[in-house]
C-alpha cells in the first residue's frame, strides 16, 4: 500500500454535523478532542473506510478512528479487516516519515487480534520504526481503546526505488 500523505488538515467535524442534524449526542467527536482529520488519500480505498484523525504526541504522532457498526462483523464486533487496514495505514505511514517521506509500500505485516472492539469505540493507534535501511523500515505498532490493547503489529515496508 503506497502510502502518499498529507499532513492533517482541519475540517468541520462530521461527528458534530450529524449531532446538529439529529440533535442526539453522538459517543465520541475527535475534533472536539484536538484531532484532526487526516486526508492522505482524496479518492482509493481509504476513503471508503474512514475518516481517519491524527493528533500530535511529543515526535511523533497517533491515529484514530470512530468504529461504526459499518465496521463490525456478524458478531457485533470491529472487522479484523478493518483493523489491519487501519494497522496498514498507520504503520504505512510510520515507515513513510522514516523513509524521510518517500514512497513506501508494504511488504509485510503481522498482525494479532486481542480484545474485540465495537461500534462507538474510538480506535486509537501508535506506530514506531524499529529499524530503517536503505531498502526497508521495520515497524510495529498498536491499537488501543478505553485503556486496552486491542490489536498488536509488525511489518516491514519497502522503500519504493531503493534496491
Amino acid at each position: 500500500m503506497l502510502a502518499r500523505i498529507a499532513p492533517p488538515v482541519d475540517a468541520a467535524s462530521p461527528a458534530r454535523e450529524a449531532e446538529a442534524m439529529t440533535d442526539a449526542p453522538l459517543p465520541f467527536d475527535p475534533a472536539a478532542h484536538g484531532w484532526k482529520r487526516l486526508r492522505w488519500h482524496e479518492d482509493g480505498f481509504p476513503t471508503l473506510v474512514g475518516p481517519f484523525w491524527a493528533k500530535r504526541e511529543g515526535q511523533g504522532w497517533a491515529y484514530g478512528f470512530l468504529a461504526e457498526p459499518r465496521h463490525g462483523n456478524a458478531h457485533g464486533m470491529i472487522h479484523g479487516g478493518m483493523l489491519v487496514t487501519f494497522l496498514d495505514q498507520i504503520l504505512g505511514m510510520t515507515s513513510w516519515e522514516a523513509a524521510g517521506r518517500a514512497p513506501v509500500v508494504t511488504i509485510q505485516l503481522n498482525t494479532h487480534f486481542v480484545a474485540a472492539a465495537r461500534a462507538g469505540e474510538f480506535l486509537e493507534a501508535r506506530g514506531e520504526a524499529v529499524r530503517a535501511t536503505k531498502s526497508v523500515v521495520f515497524v510495529r505498532g498498536e491499537i488501543t481503546t478505553g485503556g486496552r490493547v486491542v490489536a498488536t503489529a509488525d511489518g516491514v515496508w519497502k522503500r519504493l526505488g531503493a534496491g
